[in-house]
């Protein structure tokens, strides 16, 4: 029973399972209004991780309220795999009609993105009859049994890869220890010696590599792997669940590289803040058998009519368009500030998906500890902004706010990154002040 004087915090210690937490810094959320969270002291925090992409319109959207007040006044039911609902179709025909090319494909309802990998990791196998993966160093696909067995994030090394996957390094323009055309050459001898190309059911990819590091691929790398893959059946999964549904600057983050992928992922700002994730593939891979990827509340037409609200949005208010447009005015106040601060090494991304390269030194490019990252997360939430860190050490600040971010808010955020920089240089945040906020 909770006591009337514990924090939200407190709180929150006493009763939710370590196993299912990451905190980076001591937000506790009372509630959100657009771009900004209301923390347990009252205080409005700038929100510029969208918690972790899922409020991709910032919360209280009222197209959302709208379509889930709807929803719920008059319920279809609470299941798709009982019945069908108005809101689960309309939502999967709005979806293929986003899809390159003129394949016929089907939708598959889930929670999250890792549900949705783990359903097409399955399938995929199944439908197939081949047994193999190929997916990336640093990529994470998800926290269930399947979708970590085929992600290669430092991360998740306490469970291990499924037997047959191949691991890829993903190329990166910061660090370039294997050029994209190593990499390449790396799968082409793996299919001539270890990992024969027969054996392969797909590569997942992820267009732009989010918790690696927010890692922008060379221009032509993943065009030249799909092409690779094509030429031996290999089907490609792009993993859009963190960067998709405009985020990049373009609906999909895969149609920067010219892409025409076989199944697209989507989750996290798909639901708007509800659990919805998306699988979009093939007709005769989806329609493999009845009953082989069923999940009771999947497809509910509350999610799903917040999903529809929210690519309606998108598409209706061009806000691709309007992540391309603050993006770029954020990186490049990012980049200014790199004039100030040394720690900075790197600014990269696309629309709002940024990342920040912490450093120790620009000619060495050396990471900066995770500890000093954390400094930056926790001070910069005593200043009035929330964002994470991602990368395999720790040390890349993601900005990746929501959709509707005001250009009033883009420099709040900058002034508050700056200030964060700056006092974290100056030794200002003890070691002590972030120890509770290194679990990730």
């Amino acid at each position: 029973m909770a006591t009337s004087n514990a924090t939200l915090g407190e709180r929150d210690d006493a009763a939710i399972a370590g196993i299912q937490k990451l905190r980076f810094n001591p937000l506790a959320a009372r509630g959100g209004r657009g771009s900004y969270l209301t923390a347990d002291d009252g205080r409005a925090i700038l929100d510029l991780s969208a918690s972790a992409t899922a409020a991709s319109l910032g919360y209280g959207h009222p197209a959302v309220i709208e379509a889930v007040t709807k929803a719920m006044a008059d319920m279809a039911g609470a299941s798709l795999l009982m019945y069908p609902n108005e809101p689960a179709a309309a939502l999967a025909e709005a979806l293929l009609e986003t899809m390159p090319g003129d394949a016929e494909r089907r939708v598959w309802y889930g929670h999250s993105g890792s549900d949705a990998n783990d359903a097409a990791a399955r399938v995929l196998e199944a439908a197939t009859g081949r047994p193999r993966f190929i997916s990336f160093i640093g990529s994470y696909h998800g926290g269930v049994a399947g979708s970590m067995s085929i992600s290669g994030h430092t991360a998740m090394t306490h469970t291990l890869p499924r037997p047959g996957l191949l691991l890829l390094p993903y190329p990166d323009p910061y660090r370039p220890r294997f050029s994209p055309e190593a990499v390449l050459d790396m799968l082409d001898y793996q299919f001539e010696t270890t990992c024969p190309p027969e054996q392969v059911a797909a590569v997942f990819i992820e267009p732009i590599m989010s918790d690696g590091g927010l890692i922008v691929p060379p221009a032509g790398f993943l065009k030249a792997l799909e092409e690779r893959c094509r030429r031996h059946g290999i089907l490609t999964v792009l993993d859009e669940v963190k960067v998709g549904l405009g985020r990049s600057g373009a609906l999909h983050a895969f149609s920067h590289e010219g892409m025409e992928p076989d199944m697209v992922v989507l989750g996290k700002g798909l639901g708007g803040g509800l659990p919805l994730s998306a699988l979009i593939g093939p007709a005769a891979i989806m329609d493999h058998r009845p009953a082989f990827a069923i999940q009771t509340t999947g497809g509910n037409p509350v999610c799903t009519a917040a999903g529809l609200a929210v690519l309606r949005t998108v598409l209706d208010e061009d806000l691709p368009r309007r992540a391309a447009q603050v993006g770029t005015a954020l990186m490049e106040g990012l980049r200014q500030l790199a004039e100030r601060h040394e720690m900075i090494g790197d600014v990269r991304g696309r629309g709002l998906a940024i990342g920040v390269d912490l450093v120790t030194d620009r000619e060495s490019r050396a990471p900066v500890p995770a500890t000093t990252t954390a400094k930056v997360i926790v001070r910069a939430y005593e200043l009035g902004a929330s964002f994470i860190y991602v990368g395999l050490a720790a040390n890349v600040l993601e900005i990746t706010p929501p959709l509707v971010l005001s250009d009033a808010e883009c420099e709040e955020g900058l002034a508050i990154i700056d200030k964060a920089l700056g006092d974290v240089a100056a030794g200002l945040v003890p070691d002590e002040a972030v120890q509770a906020y290194m679990n990730w």
